[in-house]
């Protein structure tokens, strides 16, 4: 059979062979005849008569260039030189006069496409005569390019020769670039210009036509490279934008460069006074706040800055929308609807969580409209706060200021009222709502700083906690010389005594120092301020173990971290300094630093060494305890397995860590002690924090984030308990006021979760990630929820605190830290949605625990209208607000893309002001107006366009 099988494949082979062999004789005449003339003339160049060298090459290269190819095949004369290839290379040494040997060298360069050595192409090209690098078509220019940048690297040493071939790389690049450009290839110059690091050279390059396709790619390359190139990246968009007076573009690139310095020349180059104002506009938004004063239109300008009018704004949207009618908890929550419990327990909820889950929904749904049913008169107001204990009043009397957010006069003229009562926890209460109302606003006689600082150093430590944390709302991400002043007087010089008080006993609790770390944290978000930092880290060393596991230490933490949010190597020294704290707070404050030194940016190295820390398994004596406890034959094999694993513990952790997360070397002394307790340190803290750093720093790319979900889904399903019970949190910061439906269905199956601390978790996510949205799948999952937990009264609270989330402002605003067409986040959102997510990997010790629930505030950092609305200058040169027509449609990738694609698809049209959610974009619909700024969201100042021509209107005929 094996026989008769190989005789019947011998034939076979002999056919295939055959079919090769006609191939090759199906050849055209035209192909063997331009072969025949190819052999021919590469055995003129081997013969020893030099007058037949510059013919035989011009007409070898008249054949090369004359070829016609497909984009899938090699042309043909290229082809049928590739067996002649090692032949011209020596033919090309043999050649005595320069002049023929630069022409055969051109030859080569060309022929080396086709070859397998790896830099001929870019060897050859430049021993030759320099000619057009385009005259031999656009694979060659890519060929040269891709050769170019490995040759760059090589070169790097610096010695003299490679300086001189470093000069002639140089300018090889520049023909490149020049022919790119010539050929609408701008994405491929810019690439050869990142690879060889020379982006400065573009600038010289580029004219007004493309200026803004080349800019649009380079920030979006910026995320996704390492620091510090990524900062070169904006820069040099930011040079580009200036070279043709886009400043309002370049305001934008300096803002990601957080360079207040450069934002102020920038405005100070600005003449159109609209451009300034939407300027003015932007920073605001971004809560950066100027000083105009002796400017041109410096009213003007501090006004807008200061968002003083962003009220009056969205009013004007809730009356458009018809939704100023204050609404009640109870109309949110909709209990009718809620699933018939025949067989439940048919007794009242806990009517202390319940009134105070009341009062933060009440506080959200009606966030910002300055009307509400609760407290829109003293006696109602007075019988609600009652209706709470202690705290829960305390959170109650904060909510007004959500009720009345950005509205100062109105806002503290209702607060006002609530000062003078008895009781401290109301008072107290009503200075946080101070704090809330001001925040995000710059208002010209500071009242916040005013009546906060007063009960900063107050006898009674309630007064302290509305006021410390008040302050820090008030004035989170504030850039103002009068808040960040470190003299006597100044916000963060009485902060800073409040850390550093040192009086035994203190007057000052730790849940006062915790907060007074973290508004400091809020305020210099951001800034790299290493003299506070270094000086919160001393204090933290100073404390002793027991100290560090109070639960209010962490906010220290957080608060270093937050300082240093999106710095990224300005970090590092911080972090290796916090190692030096004792364990496990040590390990978990340098992990937390790292973090939000990283956050938004997408970096890929960060994110594999977090999820490798996630991967370590941290068994602690209870584990064993419970591990083993009913199981009595097990105990001996521990007790003889706990030697092993102490010896082992400390080699494993540091051998399996990244260097920046590898734990601070502990003493004899802590030593000892793990291996008393049976092996490594908890560590668990430090994979809590880890895991919310996966979804921080991955937020800032869209494929990031998609590959984060998989991991998170791994990592629920097999990962420790600690680990489970951050996942949703980090899935929430993926996904903030975008309620995606994988996103929705994972939390939903998780908030069902037999552990109690990931359920609620699970439910607390569903309201980050659908927060402000109104939607109708999530209102329903949320009402089943509530079904489900009717017993459970703590996560009943969280429940109706998620329907609150979700019918934020009546659906009006958004958590979304990202603004500008998602291309900016705003630091001190980030900031705020960051300390809750923080606070809930310990809830039971913080939001949960009766008192700090007052932590949920810190998310109106992150509040913003999510509308927009068009304004225009009137004849007084006021700016009122005008109704244009405006599509609205999903955004589209126009990055690297030729032509003028549409930006966005599947749009309906609206008359202003209109509501944008989450991937959405706008754009004008008529050419009667243009805008000062081409991303339409928020507050967008339009002006006349001095070229529109009105359509003729066809009389009706008769």
């Amino acid at each position: 059979m094996v026989a008769d099988a190989a005789k019947k494949d011998k034939p076979e082979e002999k056919k295939g062979k055959n079919a090769k062999d006609e191939k090759k004789d199906e050849m055209s005449d035209e192909d063997k005849k331009l072969e025949e003339d190819l052999n021919m003339l590469v055995k003129r160049l081997g013969e020893p008569d030099t007058s037949l060298y510059k013919p035989s090459l011009e007409s070898m290269r008249t054949l090369i260039r004359a070829s016609t190819t497909s984009m899938t095949s090699v042309p043909k004369p290229l082809k049928f030189m590739r067996p002649h290839y090692t032949t011209m290379k020596h033919i090309h040494e043999k050649i005595a006069d320069p002049a023929i040997q630069k022409e055969c060298a051109n030859l080569i360069s060309v022929l080396a496409m086709t070859s397998d050595e790896p830099i001929d192409c870019i060897i050859y090209r430049l021993k030759g005569t320099q000619e057009p690098v385009g005259d031999w078509g656009h694979e060659y220019v890519r060929h040269l390019a891709m050769e170019l940048s490995e040759e760059w690297k090589k070169t790097a040493d610096g010695t003299e020769a490679h300086k001189k071939t470093r000069e002639q790389l140089l300018i090889l690049a520049r023909d490149i670039v020049v022919h790119h450009m010539k050929h609408n290839a701008e994405v491929e110059a810019c690439d050869l210009l990142i690879e060889i690091e020379r982006l400065d050279l573009l600038i010289s390059f580029v004219d007004e036509a493309d200026h803004q396709r080349v800019c649009l790619y380079l920030l979006s390359c910026a995320p996704l490279t390492p620091d510090p190139d990524n900062i070169i990246l904006i820069r040099t968009a930011k040079d580009l934008h200036l070279k043709f007076n886009k400043y309002l573009e370049a305001v934008r690139c300096a803002i990601m460069l957080n360079d207040t310095d450069e934002i102020k020349r920038i405005f100070k180059l600005t003449t159109d006074s609209l451009l300034q104002m939407q300027m003015a506009i932007l920073l605001g938004r971004h809560q950066i706040f100027l000083d105009f004063e002796g400017a041109e239109n410096g009213e003007k300008l501090g006004a807008l800055n200061a968002n003083t009018s962003l009220f009056e704004y969205f009013h004007s949207l809730g009356r458009e929308l018809d939704i100023m009618e204050p609404k009640t908890p109870e109309g949110i929550y909709k209990s009718h609807l809620e699933a018939s419990r025949p067989f439940g327990s048919t007794s009242a909820p806990d009517s202390a969580r319940m009134n105070l889950a009341a009062a933060f929904v009440n506080g959200f749904v009606n966030c910002g409209f300055g009307v509400d049913k609760m407290m829109a008169e003293q006696e109602d107001a007075n019988r609600w706060f009652y209706k709470n204990k202690e705290y829960g009043m305390f959170s109650a009397a904060a909510s007004q200021g959500l009720v009345w957010r950005w509205d100062i006069d109105s806002g503290l003229a209702q607060c006002d009222r609530f000062l003078y009562v008895n009781d401290d926890f109301i008072k107290a209460g009503t200075l946080l709502a101070i704090g809330i109302i001001s925040s995000g606003i710059q208002d010209p006689c500071d009242p916040a700083s005013a009546i906060l600082l007063d009960h900063v150093h107050s006898d009674r430590s309630v007064m302290r906690v509305g006021s410390v944390f008040g302050l820090g709302l008030a004035y989170a991400n504030s850039k103002r010389e009068t808040v960040i002043k470190k003299e006597e007087g100044g916000v963060i010089h009485e902060l800073r005594k409040v850390i550093t008080d040192t009086r035994t006993p203190s007057p000052i609790t730790a849940e006062v120092r915790g907060l007074a770390a973290l508004s400091l944290g809020l305020i210099l978000v951001g800034t790299a301020d290493h003299d506070v930092a270094n000086e919160m880290v001393t204090s933290l060393m100073e404390k002793s173990e027991i100290e560090l596991a109070d639960p209010n230490m962490r906010f220290y933490a957080l608060g270093v971290a937050l300082i240093f949010l999106g710095t990224q190597e300005k970090a590092e020294v911080t972090v290796e300094l916090v190692k030096c704290i004792a364990e496990p707070f040590g390990s978990m404050f340098a992990t937390l630093v790292d973090v939000c030194a990283y956050a938004g940016t997408g970096n890929v190295l960060k994110i594999q060494g977090l999820l490798h820390l996630c991967s370590e398994h941290y068994e602690t004596k209870e584990d064993k305890k419970s591990k083993h406890k009913d199981d009595p034959k097990s105990i001996s094999k521990t007790k003889s397995s706990e030697v092993s694993v102490s010896t082992t513990s400390s080699a494993s952790v540091s051998a399996t860590s990244t260097p920046t997360t590898t734990p601070a070397k502990r003493s004899k002394k802590e030593a000892t002690k793990a291996e008393k307790t049976g092996g490594k340190v908890d560590l668990s803290s430090q994979q809590a924090v880890a895991v919310l750093g996966i979804g921080l720093i991955a937020m800032g790319d869209e494929v990031g984030s998609q590959m984060a979900l998989r991991m998170f889904g791994h990592l629920i399903r097999y990962g420790e308990a600690v680990i489970r019970r951050a996942v949703p949190l980090a899935m929430a910061l993926l996904s903030v006021s975008n309620p995606q439906l994988n996103i929705l269905e994972t939390l939903s199956k998780f908030s069902h979760d037999a552990d109690p601390s990931t359920a609620h978790s699970s439910i607390f996510a569903l309201g980050l990630v659908g927060a402000g949205t109104n939607n109708a799948r999530l209102v329903a999952m949320l009402r089943q929820l509530a079904s489900f937990h009717h017993k459970d009264q703590m996560s009943l609270m969280l429940v109706r605190l998620s329907q609150g989330l979700t019918h934020l402002a009546k659906g009006t605003m958004t958590l979304n830290p990202w603004h500008s067409d998602r291309q900016m986040l705003c630091p001190s959102a980030l900031a705020g949605i960051l300390t809750v997510c923080y606070a809930f990997l310990d809830a039971n010790n913080s939001i949960m625990n009766n008192k700090q629930h007052y932590l949920l505030y810190s998310l109106v950092l992150a509040m913003q209208p999510r509308m927009l609305t068009t304004l225009v200058e009137d004849e007084k040169k006021q700016l009122k607000q005008v109704n244009v027509t405006v599509r609205v449609g999903q955004a589209v990738d126009v990055v690297a893309q030729a032509g003028r694609p549409k930006t966005i698809t599947g749009f309906q049209t609206h008359k202003t002001p209109v509501l944008l959610a989450y991937g959405e974009r706008a754009e004008l619909a008529s050419e009667e107006y243009l805008s000062m700024t081409p991303y339409l969201e928020g507050l967008v100042i339009l002006k006349k366009n001095p070229n529109y021509e009105a359509p003729l209107v066809s009389k009706p005929k008769a």
